[in-house]
């Protein structure tokens, strides 16, 4: 298994998927009326696709997964960018911090950081803080799922695909439990050949998650919750 997407739902995909291309300076794979997708090559690490997909409203639960930026000596120019591809000045309470939070054309909050020395060559986006109601069980669970591992960081645990390049996976402690709307942003997991789907479903229940069945149709994947109840969902193998 290895993680493949992280994926955004979005009331306009287009306008929202090129903003964040032009963020990450993506490869563009897939426009369509209902998915825009974009691949980011990190250079001798992971190659991750952000997609963004229609849904007719953003859910108003608090986000308990998002983007953090590469800004570093940069940062003040990095801001300035992203005002003018569309982004725009949030406060959602953060006061006095040394990182800049801004929200993408749809709201989402993603904060541009200052320089830290575990932010060597993460690329553009410098970390992924998910919320975890135990962030040493959540790791395990996550480690396990994507083959990430252990890495130094400022969350009380941190994994990093096992190039020690591209972004960091950050468990940090969650403000309130998950409730029952579905995160805007979420992983995709793509299986190997050789895995076997009701094998990682067991696996993944044995780790502490759920399978969780939701009315969206028939699909060729099979969604999940982390054991925090934050979806996943895990793709088939490509033939």
């Amino acid at each position: 298994m290895y993680l493949e997407n992280l994926v955004f739902d979005a009331v306009e995909p287009q306008r929202l998927g090129r903003f964040w291309e032009m963020v990450v300076g993506g490869e563009r794979l897939t426009d369509e009326p209902d998915i825009f997708e974009t691949r980011l090559t990190v250079e001798g690490g992971p190659v991750l696709d952000l997609c963004f997909q229609r849904v007719p409203e953003l859910p108003s639960e608090p986000l308990r997964f998002h983007l953090d930026l590469l800004g570093g000596t940069s940062q003040g120019a990095e801001v300035e960018r992203l005002l003018a591809l569309g982004a725009r000045h949030l406060d959602i309470g953060q006061g006095d911090v040394p990182w800049v939070v801004l929200a993408d054309p749809e709201g989402n909050p993603c904060c541009v950081m200052e320089d830290r020395a575990a932010y060597v060559d993460t690329g553009p986006i410098a970390a992924l803080p998910l919320h975890s109601a135990d962030p040493d069980r959540d790791a395990e669970f996550w480690s396990w799922l994507t083959g990430w591992t252990d890495a130094p960081g400022v969350a009380p645990r941190t994994l990093r695909h096992l190039s020690l390049r591209g972004p960091l996976l950050e468990l940090c402690p969650e403000r309130e439990p998950k409730g029952i709307a579905k995160n805007r942003l979420h992983l995709d997991v793509r299986l190997e050949p050789a895995d076997d789907a009701d094998d990682v479903a067991s696996g993944i229940a044995e780790r502490g998650g759920r399978e969780l069945h939701p009315d969206w149709g028939d699909l060729p994947w099979r969604v999940f919750a982390d054991p925090s109840g934050n979806e996943l969902c895990v793709l088939p193998a490509r033939s």
